[in-house]
Order: structure tokens, then C-alpha cells, then sequence
């Protein structure tokens, strides 16, 4: 079956990093009135680059579903065909794509629940929440708790920080940990590799160990780069959860 082809349509780009020159964009799509995807999914952008060779990739979309508009976030790399192109969008512009794609999304119904992201791998986890958690809309989590555990290097380089601390603040089953591999000094908040905290998360953060032992088991949802996702993985087993609680998306 045909891929069907789309245009995107920028509306709005926003600097996350000026350090990490990493963009969150804000495109609709002008042909359809409901561009319906589930969050967590992604789109393929498709181009055709200098040599004349069409060009393809994926990017995980920073938003749940409204209307026709989608969001994605991502880093520009240094010789880049796709993350410059993108990059350097301006409001107006259009790109192609096909999508959505991908089953890295929520399972029903919603249970107790790790997410672990480093970097850009933070995009579909921002849909999570805005789909759980849709601002005036009704709350959509069932009282089930939500841990989001972020890593990256530097302060400057936590995504999508006051969106998530905001929603932490207005729902008490949102738990929002950022953690830090290059911390400044006085920063107060977790340091390390994330995988370094999922464990200890698990034992003593409060809440976890208190909740019924009749409950459903708890999820973990994880992306990010390969050596982040199998480690948690790997951890996660260790600890005894079955393959089926564990959900992952790599980005390399």
C-alpha cells in the first residue's frame, strides 16, 4: 500500500538550547482538519538533498494530538542534511512527510509508571504527558503515578523544563526528576546518568513502595541513544519486571 505523502507547515519554531542548538517545532498540516496520530508516535520527513537523492527521517513528535498541528523537537548536527533543512525553517515554510508511524506509545488502561529519557529522546514523553495530563481538558491519568526521569549534561539543556515542572505543580501524581551528568555548582537537583537512578528510584522515592500491592504491575517506557535504553533495560529485569512492562524506542 502507498504511503500517503503530507505537507508540513511551520508555524512556529522555539530555541530549547542555545548551547545544545536544539528547536522545538510547531508545524500544522493544511490539507486535512485532523491529522490523527497517538502521542508517542512519529513522522517520516522526506526531502530531496543537493545530489538529487530523496532523503528520509524519523523524528518522534513533542505533542499529543490537536486538530491538524504536530510538534517535534530536535538537535542540529554538524553536517546534517535533515537537522539543518529543519533548523532553518522559518514560519511559513513547508516540508513533506508521511506518518504517522510506531508503537511506542500508552498501553491501556494507565498503571503506576517509569519514563526515562535522555536528550531528544524526551519528545514522546511530552506527548505522554499532554495526552495524560491535557491542561483545561479532563484529566486523563485514572490517579495512576507518573515518574518522569530526564537525563542530559547540562542545566541549559533540560527540555521542555517549565512545561513539566508546571505540570508537576498542578497534578501530584506527575513526579518530574531531572538529573544531570555535568551539574553546575549549586545545583540541587539529581546528578548522574539516569540509568543510575532508576533503582533507587523504585526502593525510596515516596509513593512507589506504598502503593497497593494489589495494583497492576508498574510500566516503564524508555528512550533515548542505545547504551541508555539497554542499560535501563537490563536493570529492570534484574529487579524482576517481566519484558512485557518494559517499552523502548532507540534513537541510533
Amino acid at each position: 500500500m502507498e504511503r500517503r505523502i503530507y505537507t508540513a507547515r511551520l508555524r512556529d519554531k522555539i530555541v530549547l538550547s542555545e548551547s545544545a542548538q536544539c528547536y522545538h517545532l510547531e508545524f500544522d498540516v493544511p490539507e486535512v482538519e485532523q491529522f490523527s496520530f497517538e502521542a508517542g508516535q512519529f513522522v517520516s520527513m522526506v526531502a530531496v538533498d543537493a545530489q538529487g537523492k530523496h532523503q528520509s527521517r524519523a523524528y518522534s513528535m513533542a505533542s499529543a494530538p490537536r486538530g491538524n498541528r504536530f510538534d517535534i523537537c530536535l538537535d542540529r548536527v554538524e553536517g546534517g542534511f535533515f537537522s539543518n533543512l529543519l533548523c532553518d525553517l522559518i514560519p511559513g515554510d513547508t516540508i513533506q512527510f508521511d506518518g504517522p508511524h510506531g508503537f511506542f506509545v500508552l498501553r491501556p488502561p494507565p498503571v503506576d509508571t517509569i519514563l526515562i529519557a535522555t536528550g531528544t529522546g524526551v519528545a514522546p514523553m511530552k506527548g505522554f504527558v499532554e495526552q495524560l495530563f491535557p491542561g483545561e481538558a479532563e484529566d486523563r491519568s485514572e490517579g495512576a503515578h507518573f515518574w518522569l526521569l530526564y537525563g542530559t549534561r547540562h542545566e541549559s539543556e533540560i527540555y521542555y523544563r517549565r512545561y513539566f515542572e508546571k505540570t508537576a505543580a498542578e497534578h501530584s501524581n506527575f513526579h518530574y526528576l531531572p538529573t544531570l551528568s555535568r551539574p553546575p555548582e549549586g545545583w540541587e537537583g539529581l546528578r548522574g546518568y539516569v540509568q543510575a537512578h532508576v533503582r533507587q528510584m523504585l526502593q525510596d522515592h515516596p509513593g512507589i513502595l506504598s502503593r497497593n500491592s494489589t495494583a497492576p504491575p508498574m510500566r516503564a517506557y524508555i528512550c533515548g541513544l542505545n547504551e541508555m535504553v539497554s542499560a535501563n533495560r537490563a536493570q529492570l529485569k534484574e529487579l524482576g519486571w517481566d519484558r512485557k512492562q518494559i517499552h523502548f524506542e532507540r534513537y541510533d
